[in-house]
């Protein structure tokens, strides 16, 4: 396992992360990065960013072929062995793709205000990762309020409070604010990584490139 800090321990690498819980890459990415901090030995003090790769999406999803076929001139051979693609990197990183042919794309903007919430409390990186598993490997509504519930119940936070947050919208101000201070910074693709607070890499780049980024960094800190 690797050691992730994100109470902003002293030693630790920061890095920041803008990303989407629909956005495949993104998991494959995070899941690159975590294999190479495993292999550098070297810890991270992750902090998540909220970034809607879709933030016109309709209340009631799209259907994720129409969708990648619409945004991305995508053909259902291409959407095939993009998805065959993933399946097989996935497993190669501990992490399961289970497509299935009436999957939706969804609006994540509840979601992301859930994230928030359990920043608050210190897990939101745990709910980051329930969230990819619940779309990903449970084909589930990730925008769907009771899907939601259940996955920061999963994770062991009270599911009235993640409930009540969602239907107030408490924080919907808050992630608004996030989200466009990304955009400003000229963020417009995920995963968006950030080292240090100083070094962008966007992109899922492999494990073998991101090690050499981390011992980089480390050598930098040494110096």
């Amino acid at each position: 396992m690797t050691e992730t800090a994100t109470d902003g321990s002293t030693g630790a690498i920061r890095i920041d992360i803008a990303s989407d819980v629909v956005c495949p890459w993104c998991i494959i990415g995070y899941k690159q990065l975590e294999r190479a901090l495993s292999e550098t030995g070297l810890r991270a003090d992750v902090h998540w960013h909220p970034f809607e790769l879709n933030p016109q999406m309709p209340e009631q999803g799209e259907d994720l072929q129409q969708h990648v076929a619409a945004k991305y001139g995508a053909t259902p051979e291409d959407s095939r062995k993009a998805r065959a693609r993933l399946t097989a990197l996935g497993a190669e990183l501990g992490f399961t793709f289970d497509y299935a042919g009436d999957m939706k794309m969804v609006n994540t903007f509840r979601a992301h205000q859930l994230l928030h919430w359990a920043g608050i409390q210190g897990r939101e990186h745990d709910l980051k990762m329930a969230l990819f598993a619940a779309f990903f490997t449970n084909r589930e509504n990730v925008n769907d309020l009771e899907v939601l519930a259940d996955s920061a119940a999963s994770i062991g936070l009270d599911r009235d409070e993640a409930l009540a947050v969602l239907r107030d919208a408490r924080f919907a101000k808050e992630v608004r604010r996030a989200e466009q201070f990304w955009t400003s910074k000229g963020i417009q693709g995920v995963p968006a990584i950030i080292f240090n607070q100083k070094y962008l890499v966007t992109g899922a780049q492999g494990t073998e490139n991101f090690v050499s980024i981390l011992r980089q960094l480390a050598e930098e800190v040494a110096a």
